[in-house]
């Protein structure tokens, strides 16, 4: 009997079973055969790749790569640069920017630009954030742990309210100063009250933290204000918070100061201040790890209150700090101001 043997094509195909095809090579390879049996009936390549509405350059493309690789070479291929972008700033600016990121955590890179440059560094903005990406990405930096601590306010009824007249201008600091509360819950059942004013001309900021928001407690805070803020201040904005009510009233009547409070459901015509609040939450008090009965707490916020108007740059100020900003721009109370945290 003679014993026939079976092509040699199975025995390939046996040992080389058929890849397995992403969706997106199998839709590849369906559009190369519809390409080449419409071509096999006379259409051209240009009328067959119009048909499959795909470009005649992808469709030779495919053809090149099935030809040279098999069915695996229809597969996506990387889209990653040959040749990547390298690092052009030096190791003295990346380990200037680590030190100043560990020292003043979540300050962002436009903050952190200005103090280069003061240090003598030449670095743009962008620079400065490629810097802090590669640095997380390699995980040299690390952000600090959040404590836990979070702001939260509650609507309060408003009895009465003076709206801001419409014709009111501001023209320099203390023309306006908006006042506002938080929440601050540094442990469970536990809940201090933040207060924050800041003058809406110069970002300068006073702040103090209190075990209840009341009348009375916010009238206290205006001899802090009237004695912390280094300009005569002519009018006050806030919200409708009972705390703005009664002897605060009473209070701002008697130092001479207008009282503007917003309408309801309207934070927004307070944005400064709620601005303002944020970043005393994000920088200070969910990094804060100190004693937290009010004198030490209260203690280190002046610190904070004298850091942030002395020394930080803002983006609003360009750049500048509260203090720069009212030498250059209002010489004639900068004398009032000191202007250095150390």
């Amino acid at each position: 009997m003679r014993v026939k043997g079976l092509p040699r094509g199975f025995y390939h195909v046996s040992r080389h079973p058929p890849p397995d095809l992403s969706p997106e090579a199998k839709e590849r390879l369906r559009y190369l055969r519809c390409w080449e049996a419409l071509r096999g009936k006379g259409c051209g390549s240009q009328e067959a790749s119009l048909a499959l509405e795909t470009s005649r350059s992808s469709l030779y493309r495919w053809q090149k790569r099935l030809r040279e690789q098999g069915p695996v070479g229809l597969e996506a291929k990387s889209r990653r640069p040959k040749r990547r972008r390298q690092p052009t700033w030096s190791w003295g600016l990346s380990q200037a920017v680590l030190e100043l990121r560990q020292e003043y955590p979540r300050w962002g890179k436009d903050t952190l630009v200005v103090l280069l440059r003061r240090g003598g560094w030449q670095v743009s903005t962008s620079m400065v954030g490629r810097i802090l990406r590669r640095l997380k990405a390699r995980g040299v930096l690390k952000e600090p742990p959040s404590n836990g601590i979070r702001a939260r306010r509650h609507p309060y009824p408003r009895p009465y309210a003076i709206r801001k007249p419409k014709d009111y201008q501001v023209y320099k600091p203390g023309d306006l100063v908006q006042m506002d509360t938080m929440d601050i819950r540094p442990l469970p059942g536990m809940i201090l009250k933040h207060f924050t004013a800041r003058d809406v001309i110069s970002r300068w900021d006073v702040l103090e933290v209190h075990s209840r928001a009341t009348a009375i407690t916010a009238a206290g805070f205006l001899d802090s204000l009237k004695k912390r803020m280094p300009f005569p201040i002519k009018a006050i904005q806030v919200d409708g918070g009972s705390e703005f009510h009664a002897s605060f009233e009473q209070a701002c009547k008697e130092r001479g100061f207008h009282l503007f409070v917003l309408p309801p459901r309207s934070p927004k015509l307070n944005g400064c201040v709620e601005r303002a609040n944020r970043t005393h939450r994000e920088q200070f008090y969910e990094l804060y790890d100190g004693d937290l009965s009010l004198p030490s707490l209260n203690q280190a916020l002046k610190a904070w209150e004298k850091l942030y108007n002395t020394f930080r740059p803002h983006q609003a100020l360009d750049g500048r700090t509260p203090a720069e900003y009212l030498k250059q721009c209002h010489p004639e109370i900068a004398s009032n101001v000191q202007l250095s945290h150390m």
